[in-house]
């Protein structure tokens, strides 16, 4: 039987297909020369980490698969405005659109509405799909370990780096994070959420930020619900986290941002 991650990558590798039907890559290289500097993902977070200050990724997405609809009322851009309203370090925006009702078009109308550095959370597949980040307004994407080969993992990350992106690579074992700090990333998510069965257990990251030098940032990822949950993570080591369905279920996202982790004045 497919997993969760099985069926979202078939669907992202056709997707990918179609739309290399009607643009080549190399459509992509002449705005991509235009375009001004990223804004920096990842410098931002290491600026507040080391200031002993906590990084909040918040994140917008209208659905997932396994929660289905999370909210009706989804306009990326008022909950951009809302998350930098309230202190949001960066923020990520889904494009998938078949399981997370996402787009491309998001993540544009995002950048041109707030100032924040910007996440493209998407399934990365191909070559093709970094490219197209880059035109789209991503200043950093994510590459999921349990997704690609060694050889991708190592392509794809020269390639982001080339074309100025950050990466954030997710991991959600410990074989994908061997598998991860042999690229030497700079930035590492580990994904409470088992990508497989999408069950979640925020021991995780303490298990996995255990094998990982104190040189590379790392994120907590997925299932971030409580103040609880946060104090939790920090005991394991790490100030920074990436929440998402918590704020999409709230009234006022950047609200519940500001309820959550208190940023206001840093």
């Amino acid at each position: 039987m497919n997993t969760y991650l099985d069926k979202i990558l078939e669907s992202t590798k056709e997707t990918v297909a179609k739309s290399k039907e009607l643009n080549s890559y190399h459509s992509f290289l002449p705005q991509i020369k235009k375009l001004q500097q990223t804004r920096g993902f990842v410098a931002k977070i290491l600026d507040r980490d080391r200031r002993g200050l906590i990084s909040v990724i918040a994140e917008s997405k209208q659905a997932s698969p396994s929660q289905g609809l999370i909210r009706e009322d989804y306009d990326p851009t008022k909950i951009a405005q809302s998350y930098s309203e309230y202190n949001a370090t960066c923020i990520s925006v889904l494009t998938d659109t078949i399981h997370f009702q996402g787009s491309l078009q998001h993540l544009q109308d995002v950048r041109s509405s707030v100032n924040l550095p910007l996440l493209r959370k998407d399934f990365i597949v191909d070559e093709y799909q970094i490219y197209e980040s880059r035109a789209s307004g991503a200043d950093c994407i994510l590459l999921i370990v349990a997704a690609l080969s060694d050889s991708q993992l190592l392509e794809y990350h020269q390639l982001a780096s080339e074309l100025a992106l950050d990466v954030l690579v997710e991991v959600h074992d410990e074989e994908e994070t061997r598998r991860a700090l042999d690229i030497k990333p700079q930035f590492i998510g580990i994904n409470n959420r088992n990508l497989k069965t999408f069950e979640v257990d925020l021991s995780t990251t303490k298990k996995l930020s255990n094998l990982i030098p104190d040189e590379i940032l790392c994120v907590s990822e997925s299932g971030i619900k409580t103040k609880q949950d946060i104090s939790q993570i920090i005991d394991y080591g790490i100030t920074s986290f990436l929440v998402g369905e918590s704020f999409m279920r709230a009234s006022n996202p950047g609200w519940e941002l500001e309820n959550l982790f208190s940023l206001k004045g840093t």
